[in-house]
């Protein structure tokens, strides 16, 4: 990862699940949580309960409804907002990244937290992780009605928030959202080495990826 030129960066964009949070809770709940507790409720097996899902969530990956907790609820007959609660003590934070945010603040940059999550997910989160204090605003997709995959999300946050694509970092980790940032002229670029603390690195390809957020305090104090 190169150094940024913090002297030209004035707002930073910050996802939240695999970006500032472990992507292990997203992805034990709807991989095995929920496939498990659809098993227990319609009566069926867990390989039942995946063929029924899995096309599911591919169709819909990308897509507003995939990150909409009552999409979900209504697709599957399931309290989703419940369920979450159920394994909520697997949300945690990635290494450093409370210590990259109070360095941000310090240093007098401006963040902000976009994320395709639903508010149920992120009032969630912020309630087990207490990052709200570090942002000037948490922003959903959901608050725009399109999400990050979509130019009309950046259209619709620069219009709500003002900030300069040229002079503004975004971190995510996923790969076809970086690349809308891009489109969109966002100018300074990170992608996530590791979302998930439970798989192996993952290859960012064209993105240089954040590996250690103490390499970019490093730079920033």
């Amino acid at each position: 990862m190169s150094h940024l030129p913090w002297s030209t960066i004035d707002t930073v964009l910050l996802d939240m699940d695999g970006t500032l949070l472990d992507l292990h809770f997203d992805n034990h709940f709807w991989l095995e949580h929920l496939p498990q507790r659809y098993a227990e409720v319609h009566g069926i097996s867990r390989e039942q309960a995946n063929a029924h899902m899995l096309p599911l969530f591919r169709d819909h990956a990308g897509q507003l409804n995939w990150y909409c907790t009552d999409f979900w609820t209504a697709q599957l007959n399931l309290p989703i907002r419940e369920l979450k609660r159920e394994v909520a003590h697997l949300i945690s934070l990635r290494p450093d990244a409370d210590k990259f945010l109070v360095a941000l603040r310090q240093a007098g940059k401006r963040v902000v937290l976009i994320t395709n999550a639903h508010r149920d997910s992120l009032s969630l989160k912020m309630e087990r992780i207490e990052l709200a204090p570090y942002f000037d605003r948490l922003i959903s997709s959901h608050d725009y009605g399109y999400p990050k995959e979509d130019q009309r999300f950046w259209a619709a946050l620069q219009n709500d928030f003002a900030f300069e694509p040229e002079r503004s970092l975004f971190i995510d980790d996923s790969l076809p959202i970086l690349r809308s940032a891009r489109q969109y002229g966002v100018a300074h670029l990170l992608a996530i080495r590791e979302p998930d603390s439970r798989k192996e690195p993952k290859d960012t390809e064209e993105f240089p990826a954040v590996e250690d957020y103490r390499l970019l305090i490093d730079g920033l104090v």
